[in-house]
């Protein structure tokens, strides 16, 4: 029997209603308390009912007293038609806790306290009954005291101070100091409970920890094969057999349709999509200056990001749309453009530029998509009747910009337009940023444009049939675009590859027939760089991302295998007149000239992680696999130095994207350089030295245009400086 603790009779003295509700703030009168009932010393009845929240102002009002405990509903006494006791509410029973977080003695105490509730009294007040109330009211009364003094049983402290432990005395708990350590004038420390773990608790979380295991292997398992699974049938060393040509060897209708959409050699295996450039991945130039050796030729780290903060705080572009435009060699512009611009972009129908022509000349050259389109045709024209950007006088404005400035003027009211003409022009002014080495600027307008073509795609019926091919071409070149701004800066992705498994590609436009055509309408060059960025974008996934960044050398032998083999079946696969050959001649063509740049600069890239290896330990070149495989990248690497002069000619936006793949191969040279297992794997040093100091110059004649391109010539500087002087020390070089 627990003791009871007496506490002093609450008195029967009238109780004056307050003038304001306690719940609703407003002014009340003394009829809401008319049927106030003061029985027996300690009873105290209230209609609930006439307050707007009867169980709120209970409980507050129980939270307010100290003589009330939630635990007993035998504390309060309800008129029969209360609310709260026609709902079965007054039960405000503490739940109960975990019992794996409850100490012993607090179950203790919750066991004497669900004895104390699951009286027949007790029950009875919660089935609501009236007569279980009345019996309920009777048996309180009886245990009452006649004095009107009310008994209540006395909290037991459910954690004891170490004093009243030690001791093994009852403590009541009070803080700071309990009755016990007041009386002592001792410390009173209480130790707080920690979280008691019975054996069901510890087995749960045994076959927890063993269930995440086996997720754990699983995935990396199917990770595993996603990557190596489809090895097996398509890699050089299980098959001799090559997949069909991508372009086919006759004329541009063979061509056409016959690359598929997956690209050549695409894994079926493999359920997600690994030709799409990765949201994280190493392959920037300036990674390279994290490497052993490489970073030793810089005096100061730089960030991978720093040359998009460049250009983000760059000045922008300023346009005078007031000039008069020069019409008088319109014919020469129109010619060069379908000559020598439309093979990389191939987004300009040659069959209706005449009635393009017309109609931006009916309006003056001032409104409408015919109009901007005519303009952008001049600009990119003149542009390339004048030569590289980086030939031109810095003191003059950049060729074309007269017509480009007032394309500008038009493309405001073009952005809010959702069709495949506006989309059109956004591309041609995208190029045209290129020509003169605005890549963010560019990028701007390539994300109007993916949002423009996300919404024509998104649902069937929403793009002409009319428009199909136009809407396919632009497609393409926006994913081309994006991807070569996302290879080399960490800019958000628009989401426009999200289709690249639906869109098409390109089967030429249809002639009219009416007039004469302004030009050609190839797709030669426009379907080999889809296919190679395609696999540019697939070596990055698979080797520049985070995940495969750490993967061993002996992992990574067949997945370089298959890609180089990929490469390879792109090459074979060109038609003849774009093929370039093999030999180290100058090419007069410039589409086989880029197509080189490119196919060296990917082979360059598939074989770095090689290059890494060795840096990092020399004894790695000892494994003639990874001692061919350096080869390989150091000879890709040279290859694509050696065409340095010729890097600027032919294709216009190339330039940007092609100085910072020059830097990356000349890093990785120099660290060779340094090298005693590399440098046996190139040509003599006076070579190198002629080789690497004919890029510094080159890469210098960019600087004015581009603060990412001034920053990538200083470091190319000092690199070669303090190779220089590198060699020197180590007497490697007299």
């Amino acid at each position: 029997m627990c003791q009871l603790a007496a506490y002093p009779p609450i008195m029967q003295t009238p109780v004056t209603p307050p003038e304001v509700s306690p719940l609703s703030a407003e002014p009340t009168t003394s009829a809401a308390f008319s049927q106030t009932q003061y029985s027996r010393a300690g009873d105290f009845a209230l209609t609930l009912g006439s307050l707007p929240d009867a169980s709120n102002f209970l409980l507050k009002t129980a939270l307010k007293s100290p003589h009330l405990s939630l635990d007993s509903p035998s504390c309060f006494s309800f008129s029969p038609t209360s609310s709260t006791f026609l709902n079965g509410s007054g039960n405000y029973k503490k739940r109960a806790r975990n019992m794996s977080t409850t100490s012993s003695s607090e179950r203790d105490l919750q066991s004497t306290s669900d004895a104390h509730h699951s009286t027949p009294q007790q029950s009875a007040f919660l089935n609501g009954s009236a007569s279980g109330a009345a019996d309920l009211q009777s048996s309180n009364a009886k245990k009452r005291p006649s004095d009107g003094t009310i008994d209540y049983p006395r909290r037991r402290a459910t954690i004891a101070c170490e004093i009243c432990r030690s001791r093994k005395s009852r403590c009541d708990g009070n803080r700071p100091k309990c009755r016990l350590c007041t009386e002592l004038n001792a410390e009173c420390v209480y130790r707080e409970p920690g979280i008691k773990l019975d054996a069901g608790d510890k087995l749960i979380l045994e076959h927890l920890d063993r269930i995440e295991g086996l997720l754990r292997t699983n995935i990396t398992t199917q990770q595993a094969n996603s990557i190596f699974g489809g090895l097996a049938g398509g890699s050089p060393a299980a098959s001799n057999s090559t997949s069909e040509d991508v372009l086919m060897r006759g004329g541009p209708g063979a061509a056409m349709g016959m690359l598929p959409l997956n690209g050549l050699g695409t894994w079926s295996a493999n359920p997600s999509n690994i030709s799409t450039m990765p949201k994280i991945h190493t392959t920037p130039a300036l990674h390279l200056l994290q490497w052993p050796m490489i970073r030793d030729l810089v005096s100061r780290p730089y960030d991978p990001q720093v040359l998009l903060q460049l250009e983000m705080s760059r000045e922008p572009l300023r346009l005078d749309s007031s000039q008069c435009l020069d019409l008088s060699n319109t014919n020469i512009y129109v010619h060069a453009f379908f000559d020598r611009v439309n093979v990389w972009y191939a987004c300009v129908n040659p069959y209706n530029w005449h009635s393009y022509y017309r109609t931006a000349l009916s309006n003056g050259f001032r409104e409408g998509p015919e109009s901007c389109i005519v303009l952008l045709v001049l600009a990119l024209g003149a542009a390339s009747n004048a030569g590289s950007i980086s030939q031109q006088p810095r003191d003059k404005d950049p060729p074309g910009m007269s017509y480009f400035a007032a394309a500008w003027a038009l493309l405001p009211s073009l952005m809010t337009r959702n069709n495949t003409v506006a989309a059109q022009c956004h591309i041609l002014a995208s190029a045209y940023l290129f020509y003169i080495v605005r890549p963010l600027e560019a990028w701007n307008l390539l994300t109007n444009t993916s949002m423009k073509l996300q919404l024509l795609l998104s649902a069937p019926g929403r793009l002409p049939s009319h428009a199909k091919e136009l809407s396919e071409r632009v497609y393409w070149n926006t994913l081309l675009f994006e991807s070569d701004l996302l290879a080399e800066l960490d800019l958000p992705h628009s989401g426009i590859v999200q289709f690249e498994e639906t869109v098409g590609l390109p089967g030429g436009f249809e002639d009219e027939g009416e007039e004469p055509p302004a030009g050609r309408d190839e797709l030669w060059y426009f379907l080999a760089e889809i296919a190679l960025r395609r696999l540019l974008n697939r070596v990055s996934h698979l080797i520049y991302t985070k995940t495969s960044a750490n993967a061993s050398i002996a992992s990574l032998e067949p997945l370089v295998a298959e890609l180089d083999f990929q490469l390879t079946q792109w090459y074979e696969g060109l038609p003849l007149p774009v093929q370039f050959p093999h030999s180290r001649v100058p090419l007069s063509n410039p589409v086989q000239t880029v197509l080189r740049l490119r196919y060296f600069a990917c082979r360059t890239i598939i074989f770095r992680p090689y290059i890494l290896a060795v840096l990092n330990d020399e004894s790695a070149a000892m494994d003639p696999v990874v001692q061919e495989n350096c080869r390989r990248c150091l000879e890709a690497c040279i290859r694509q130095l050696e065409h340095i002069s010729a890097h600027h000619a032919g294709h216009l936006p190339y330039l940007w994207q092609g100085a910072l793949s020059i830097v990356s191969q000349t890093l990785l040279v120099m660290g060779a350089t340094m090298s005693p297992s590399l440098s046996a794997l190139l040509p003599p040093q006076n070579a190198m030295d002629l080789l690497i100091n004919d890029v510094v110059v080159e890469i210098e004649r960019y600087a004015h245009l581009a603060p990412s391109l001034r920053l990538s010539a200083e470091i190319i500087r000092e690199a070669e400086e303090r190779r220089q002087m590198f060699l020197r020390s180590a007497g490697l070089k007299v």
